[in-house]
């Protein structure tokens, strides 16, 4: 299934993970798969507002499709960071409401904004208003106690209100006293028949499933009743999954290259940022998953985990590693 009302095709995602989803690691995957939704790590407004912008803003055309997910509570703040992320090419703008951690309730953004559907929604409707690209909402399906399919509605139906384009569910409550954020992804068990029923019960709007999805056809099991599915961390630790995910979700038939062909691929990336002072393994731990499960990965993974921190070392370094790949 496919909202037909946005330009965009979010039948598979890429989830925004902090520290992992970065301007290189988009670069990778982009090379891996042509048409799944990329997004960035969560930024703060006011990292945008008064931090290094250009930093967390910077990307490569080549990413697009790629959305940026925000953090914030703050309806002007969100609204002037919206128009920063679309002027920059963004082709989405996505607002966290799912993050669990200490740091972001104190910041008053993330899951705990669940309990406060009106503020989201001026939220949202502040970003409407100032950008033409789609603004989207990243969220659970309940907080603590606060975990009802009624008050689910509530907050959806008021971010409805608002004119909110399209919605991303983590299908597993949050418990914002007691569990980490890893626990968070693990522990609350995974409900999602409740994403299922807010689709039947809200046909015309937009849903996407996020949470513990491993597979493709996984993901294509559940595009028959809805309309995306976001794949995280898997997709991280075993990016070759995305190989096939034009063909089988987007139906392009265009022939997948081979995984030294997208490593050589990214040597000019590499070599470039290289260039301009970036340092090797800020790029190269992106890639370790990249021959998961064939002979020699482990060799792989070892040898630039060991050598990419050193001074100087360059993408030589990664030509030699593929060499121990069987």
């Amino acid at each position: 299934m496919q909202n037909p009302d946005l330009g965009l095709n979010r039948r598979l995602s890429l989830a925004p993970m902090l520290d992992w989803t970065d301007r290189h690691f988009r670069f990778f995957v982009r090379l891996i798969s042509r048409h799944t939704l990329l997004y960035t790590e969560m930024i703060t407004t006011g990292a945008l507002l008064q931090g290094d912008a250009e930093r967390f803003l910077r990307h490569d055309p080549s990413e697009r499709p790629v959305a940026i997910q925000l953090g914030g509570s703050e309806p002007k703040d969100l609204e002037k960071c919206a128009r920063l992320g679309e002027q920059s090419g963004f082709d989405e703008i996505n607002l966290n409401v799912g993050c669990p951690s200490d740091r972001v309730q104190n910041g008053r953004f993330g899951a705990c904004l669940m309990a406060e559907p009106a503020l989201v929604a001026d939220c949202v409707r502040a970003m409407k208003e100032s950008v033409s690209i789609p603004v989207t909402v990243k969220t659970r399906i309940g907080i603590d106690q606060q975990d009802s399919y009624q008050e689910l509605c509530h907050f959806i139906e008021a971010q409805i209100d608002a004119a909110c384009d399209h919605f991303i569910i983590h299908a597993r409550k949050a418990w914002l006293n007691g569990l980490s954020p890893r626990q968070n992804r693990e522990i609350p068990p995974l409900r999602y028949e409740i994403v299922e029923q807010l689709k039947r019960d809200y046909p015309e709007h937009g849903f996407t499933l996020n949470g513990g999805i491993k597979s493709l056809a996984e993901a294509a099991s559940h595009l028959e009743k809805l309309d995306g599915v976001m794949i995280g961390r898997e997709a991280y630790h075993n990016p070759w999954i995305l190989a096939e995910a034009d063909r089988l979700i987007f139906a392009d038939p265009h022939s997948i290259p081979s995984r030294q062909q997208v490593l050589a691929s990214l040597t000019p990336y590499l070599d470039n940022e290289l260039l301009q002072g970036t340092p090797l393994n800020h790029i190269s731990r992106h890639i370790l998953g990249l021959f998961h499960g064939c002979p020699g990965a482990r060799a792989w993974r070892r040898l630039i985990s060991e050598e990419a921190h050193r001074p100087g070392t360059g993408s030589e370094l990664i030509q030699r590693a593929a060499g121990l790949i069987g």
